[in-house]
């Protein structure tokens, strides 16, 4: 009997054994893979970043004279990145609130049998091709655009945003914002509607039961819940917005000046649009020129999202 026993306890213990070393080679074999992936990451952004400086150099040290339009680079690449940061930044104030609210409708307060049809609806919008998006801003948005503005300049004309003369067209800095905004919103609103959704329902039910109205409920609970979600998804929107190319391209009637009217027809154009309108027939310096416009977007995108990084590490301390 006792040999019996201790045959059984030590194919037990060699069982063990192997399926012990199976689980560490799994487990090195996983680590390697993402470590590998990681590391790929790593690369391919250090090769972007290494092939924008090498390219873009000529143009750095290259004289005004030999620069397109007789500019300096600086002067060449201020208006452009001015007009991204400003479009951007239209398009992220428009469709932070509106994704939010969204993002809250779909998860707590749209009937159950309509949740999934808003939410693939919502998520729809991120499939439209960019170019439709800028043709129904110009032929569409553009027109519409055109009496509201108008009032802005007659009404808020004292603000420099809306000092006008209000453009006839509709493409201006505004519109093309406002297209970017509706283009940004799918995104937000996922981000936040996925974390909104995992809200602990003991939260909720306590809030509920100690007196609060649905909002209050949704204010204290839910939105400091998804707190560092919205943020997320603010700044993913916004790197979206800062590349976008052509239904900017397609909207903007372009002058190159630097403004904060948006509801003129004299617009800053933004570094993707400019690139896009300008590479096809450059060569030379001015391919080197527009490389190193892409240095600075390129530099501006990775800013924020170094700093939308940072921002949530510290609401997670909190």
């Amino acid at each position: 009997m006792e040999a019996h026993v201790d045959t059984t306890t030590n194919a037990g213990q060699m069982l063990a054994s192997a399926s012990g070393g199976r689980r560490r080679l799994g487990d090195r074999v996983f680590s390697n893979l993402a470590t590998a992936a990681g590391v790929t990451i790593l690369a391919l952004l250090a090769g972007v970043a290494g092939f924008l400086v090498i390219e873009g150099l000529p143009a750095v040290e290259a004289s005004a004279s030999e620069l397109p339009e007789g500019k300096s680079l600086v002067d060449y690449i201020a208006p452009l990145a001015f007009g991204t940061v400003l479009a951007a930044t239209i398009a992220v104030i428009v469709a932070v609130p509106l994704a939010v609210a969204v993002a809250l409708f779909i998860s707590h307060i749209a009937p159950r049998r309509l949740v999934l049809t808003l939410g693939y609806l919502v998520d729809l919008l991120a499939a439209v091709p960019s170019i439709v998006y800028g043709l129904w801003g110009i032929f569409v948005l553009g027109p519409a655009a055109v009496g509201p503005m108008g009032w802005l300049e007659e009404h808020l004309g004292f603000i420099p945003f809306f000092e006008g003369p209000a453009s006839v067209t509709g493409r201006t800095m505004l519109v093309a914002g406002l297209v970017l905004a509706v283009m940004v919103l799918p995104i937000v609103s996922a981000v936040a509607r996925e974390v909104f959704s995992q809200t602990p329902r003991k939260l909720q039910e306590g809030a509920l039961a100690l007196g609060a109205t649905r909002w209050e409920m949704l204010r204290m609970t839910v939105l400091p819940f998804g707190k560092s979600s919205i943020i997320s998804g603010a700044m993913l929107g916004l790197g979206r917005a800062l590349g976008e190319t052509m239904a900017v391209t397609i909207i903007l009637s372009v002058s190159g000046i630097v403004t904060f009217n948006v509801i003129s027809q004299a617009n800053p154009s933004t570094i993707a649009a400019n690139i896009a309108l300008d590479f096809p027939e450059s060569s030379g310096l001015a391919v080197n020129t527009l490389i190193a416009s892409g240095l600075v977007l390129f530099a501006i995108t990775l800013v924020t999202n170094l700093a939308a990084r940072a921002i949530i590490s510290r609401q997670n301390i909190e």
